[in-house]
C-alpha cells in the first residue's frame, strides 16, 4: 500500500500530461491558425511578387488548405535545405514547398496524397551535348543543396562531374545563367519560367531524373492531420480546384493519370 501511494504522484501526472496533449490538428484547429513552411526561391511554387508578398502555387495550396480547415494562415519562407527540419522540430504544422517523396524522407515525416506535377531533370545550353547521366563526366552542373535534385545527381553522375551545390535554388539558376556552371537540375516548372525569361540561354531538357510529384510534409505521427489533408485534396482534385492551380502557375492542366 506505502508503495501504492508513492507512485500515486507520478501516475496522476502523466495522465493529466497524456491528457493535455493534443494532436496536431487539435491544435491548428484550437489556435485558429496553419503554420506553412513555403518556397521563397523557386517559381512558379513560391517566389516574392512584385508587392514584396509571397505568391505561387505552393502559397495557394496552403491558402487552400487554411480555408477549408477554417483557420487563418501563418506563412513561413524556408529553403530546400531547412524546410524539412522546421517541421520535425515544430516550427511549422506542414511543409508545402514542392516536396518529393522518397523512402529516406518517408522515415522521417509523413506525406499526404499528391497536389501537383512535378518531374526533375538536367537542363543545359544547347550547345552542351547531353544525352544521359554518362555524358555529364567532364562537366559541371549546379543545384540547390538538399534538394531531390542533389539526392538524384549524386546517384547517376559518373567520376569527373563536377557537382556544384548552391544554398538556393535562385543562386543555382544565376550561376547556370551567368555560365558559371554549364549544366543545372531542376523542375521542369521551374526551368520552362527559366526559358521565357531568359531567351539568350534558355535551359533545355537533355533528360529526365526522375518523375515525380508535390506532396504536402506533415509530421511523423500525426495521423488525424494527414488524413484530414489527404481529404482537403482529394476534394480539391474532384472539384477541380487543384486543377486550376495548375492552369494558373504549371500552364498546363494535370496530366490525365494525375
Amino acid at each position: 500500500m506505502n508503495a501504492l501511494r508513492r507512485f500515486l504522484p507520478a501516475l496522476i501526472l502523466t495522465g493529466l500530461a497524456c491528457t493535455a496533449h493534443a494532436d496536431a490538428l487539435s491544435d491548428i484547429t484550437g489556435r485558429g491558425v496553419l503554420k506553412v513552411a513555403v518556397p521563397q526561391d523557386f517559381p512558379p511554387f513560391g517566389s516574392v511578387g512584385p508587392d514584396l508578398k509571397p505568391r505561387g502555387l505552393d502559397i495557394d495550396m496552403a491558402q487552400l488548405i487554411a480555408d477549408r480547415l477554417g483557420v487563418k494562415l501563418q506563412l513561413t519562407p524556408v529553403s530546400s535545405a531547412n524546410r524539412i527540419p522546421f517541421l520535425t522540430t515544430g516550427k511549422v504544422d506542414l511543409t508545402i514547398s514542392s516536396l518529393g517523396k522518397t523512402a529516406e524522407r518517408e522515415e522521417v515525416i509523413n506525406f499526404s496524397h499528391k497536389y501537383a506535377p512535378f518531374y526533375m531533370a538536367v537542363y543545359g545550353p544547347q550547345e552542351v551535348q547531353v544525352h544521359g547521366p554518362a555524358d555529364l563526366a567532364g562537366k559541371s552542373i549546379g543545384l540547390a543543396r538538399g534538394a531531390l535534385e542533389d539526392l538524384e545527381v549524386s546517384k547517376v553522375a559518373p567520376e569527373g562531374t563536377t557537382v556544384k551545390r548552391f544554398e538556393d535554388n535562385n543562386t543555382s539558376i544565376s550561376a547556370f545563367l551567368a555560365g558559371q556552371v554549364q549544366l543545372i537540375a531542376s523542375g521542369n516548372a521551374t526551368m520552362a519560367v527559366i526559358a521565357e525569361k531568359n531567351p539568350k540561354r534558355p535551359p533545355l531538357l537533355k533528360f529526365k531524373l526522375k518523375d515525380s510529384g508535390c506532396y504536402v510534409g506533415i509530421a511523423k505521427g500525426e495521423s488525424a492531420l494527414t488524413a484530414k489533408v489527404d481529404e482537403v485534396i482529394a476534394t480539391a482534385r474532384s472539384d477541380g480546384s487543384l486543377n486550376g492551380l495548375a492552369e494558373k502557375w504549371l500552364r498546363e492542366p494535370l496530366p490525365t493519370d494525375f
